[in-house]
Order: structure tokens, then C-alpha cells, then sequence
């Protein structure tokens, strides 16, 4: 029997998990991201750095750090608005990931060979412990959610046993203070939050953190966690789902809490300088602008639309626009 944390971590990231080799997202996979919807997601990122830049907010040697790449495309569609406004900027500025998972950098060095060539040089870490920075612009996409997180319920935290059924326990006073603090009586409580801002923290002695994903900032007192597969959801407790089947085989996530986030951020000596809803935080970026540009150069007036259509995707409030939020930290 073990902490369903315990159980989680498992699941995604030991022997065979979900994560430890590369995992299509999009429609071949078993859910959509926003970077797999759309290219102006990361060229909205990449014009508020731009802007930054120029504005010497931002040094043009600035190192722009992805965390958790996967197929590389976010990188990559950051790179490519960089070059079309400044191409000076693939020479000042250093470009790198941090990835743990071997196949998961293959993958990724195959697509920049393919797109890039040799005009661009991504270097690679395993850990954030690695990187010791004197400016660093880091930005992930649905990072927090797939931390390893308990269980949690009327001060019971739940444990998985051998025949894959859970079994509540008592929780520890530590928990039960969290619990309390955030005023939480039935839901996630992430694990690594407090660990992973350290880390950044300590990696740079300046820089910008930018995150989207999703979740609310505040408790939800319900559980959300749940399994994806080929695009269908099954929430934990459902009972048709069999966590045998599912186990390192489909994606397990949940909302994330962002007030946790925050207070881990925040705890590390690290300012919050926004939190706010995802179609908020890329309009603000200048993706309304970017689409009206690539109308003047899009192939047909159905090659724009069909942008217009995965930007709509992005911000529209019913689909991922408030559901996802962006949490953004300075130093």
C-alpha cells in the first residue's frame, strides 16, 4: 500500500510511466494542448518578450529556458516570431530545455534538426539544479498538473493498494494545516510545488516566469482529478474506470490550485507580477495584432480563417480562454 502520490509518480514518470517516453498531444494523442492547437500561441509569448527586449526590460542576451518541451513546437514557435522581428536575437540569445526524459530530447533534436537546421543551437539540462543564469526567461505549458499530487478528505489522505483500490488514512498534521490554510476540505494537494520554486529561484539571479494551465485560484472542494485516453475522461472515482487498465498507459492530471502555486513562488522570494485568464493574458500578448498581420500574408482568406478558428480555440471563454490561466513570477 502507498500515498496515492506515491502511486502517481508511478504512474507517470517510473519504469515504463505515462511520461517516460514521447507522447503524441493533439488529435493523434490523448488530449490537446494550446500549443498543439495553435503556432500563435508561442508567437504571443514570444512578441510580449520582444517587447520586452526592446523596452531593455530584458537584456537581447536573455536565455530563453522551456520547461517540460515535449515535441519541442512551443520552442520552436517562439523562435520563429523572434527571427521574423529581430533575427540578431538567435545569436545574442541562448535557447535551452530542461527535460529528464531521454527519448523525449530525441524526439525533440529531430524536430529542430528538421526545421532549423544549424541556424539555431538548443542546449540541454535535467534539471533546473544545472543552470546557473544571470537573466532567464522561462516559460511551460500545463506543468503544474502533472506534478504528483494526494488525495485529500475530511482530514484523510488516500492510499492505493495492491489490487489498485484506494484506502483513506489518516493524514498528517502537516496536511491537515495545509488543509485548513486553503480552506480545503476535499480535494488535491500538490506535491514539488515548494521544491520546483526553489529551484527556479535559485537557477537565475534575474528573470521572468511564465506558465499557463489549468485550475482556479482557490479550492474547488471537489475532486478533479482524472484520466485522459484517445481524447475521452474518465474522473477518478468513476465506476467504470479501471485504474489497472489505465495505469502508465493514459494521462492522469488535475486542477491545479493556483493559490498553492503562488505561496510556493512567492515563499522562494519570488513576485507575482500577473494571474489571470488565459485569452486575457495572450490578447494582452498581442495575438489579436499577430493574426491581423498574417491576414495581409495568409495564402487564401480559408488559410486565415482556419488561424482565426485555432485562435478562437485559445481565447474563447467557453473552450480554453478562462478555463486556462496564466501565473506569471519576477526577479
Amino acid at each position: 500500500m502507498k500515498p496515492f502520490s506515491d502511486f502517481m509518480h508511478e504512474w507517470l514518470y517510473g519504469e515504463d510511466g505515462y511520461y517516460k517516453n514521447f507522447k503524441a498531444i493533439g488529435k493523434e494523442g490523448d488530449f490537446f494542448t494550446a500549443v498543439s492547437t495553435s503556432a500563435f500561441f508561442g508567437a504571443s509569448i514570444a512578441n510580449y518578450l520582444l517587447k520586452q527586449i526592446k523596452a531593455q526590460n530584458i537584456p537581447k542576451n536573455v536565455a530563453l529556458v522551456e520547461i517540460g518541451a515535449h515535441q519541442g513546437y512551443l520552442m520552436g514557435d517562439m523562435i520563429r516570431w523572434l527571427y521574423s522581428n529581430d533575427e540578431s536575437l538567435l545569436k545574442s540569445m541562448r535557447f535551452i530545455i530542461i527535460e529528464r526524459q531521454d527519448a523525449v530530447i530525441e524526439a525533440q533534436k529531430s524536430y529542430f534538426a528538421k526545421n532549423f537546421g544549424n541556424a539555431i543551437t538548443i542546449e540541454y539540462f535535467k534539471s533546473l539544479k544545472e543552470l546557473k543564469l544571470d537573466w532567464a526567461f522561462f516559460v511551460s505549458n500545463e506543468i503544474f498538473d502533472a506534478f504528483a499530487c494526494d488525495l485529500y478528505k475530511d482530514g484523510k489522505i488516500a492510499y492505493i493498494d495492491e489490487n489498485f483500490q484506494i484506502v483513506w488514512k489518516d493524514a498528517s498534521s502537516k496536511d491537515i494545516a495545509f488543509a485548513t490554510k486553503h480552506f480545503l476540505k476535499t480535494g488535491e494537494i500538490a506535491r514539488g510545488y515548494e521544491e520546483f520554486a526553489i529551484e527556479v529561484a535559485n537557477s537565475s539571479k534575474h528573470f521572468e516566469f511564465l506558465s499557463f494551465d489549468y485550475g482556479e485560484k482557490y479550492v474547488r472542494n471537489d475532486f478533479s482529478i482524472r484520466v485522459y485516453s484517445k481524447h475521452n475522461t474518465w474522473p477518478l472515482f468513476d465506476e467504470e474506470l479501471n485504474l489497472k487498465e489505465h495505469f502508465k498507459k493514459s494521462d492522469i492530471t488535475y486542477d491545479v490550485n493556483f493559490a498553492h502555486v503562488i505561496e510556493s513562488f512567492e515563499n522562494a522570494g519570488v513576485k507575482l507580477k500577473n494571474y489571470t485568464t488565459q485569452a486575457r493574458a495572450l490578447v494582452d500578448f498581442g495575438i489579436i495584432d499577430i493574426l491581423g498581420e498574417y491576414q495581409k500574408i495568409a495564402p487564401s482568406y480559408a488559410h486565415y480563417l482556419e488561424q482565426a478558428n485555432k485562435v478562437k480555440t485559445l481565447i474563447a471563454p467557453n473552450v480554453m480562454g478562462d478555463r486556462f490561466k496564466l501565473v506569471h513570477f519576477v526577479r
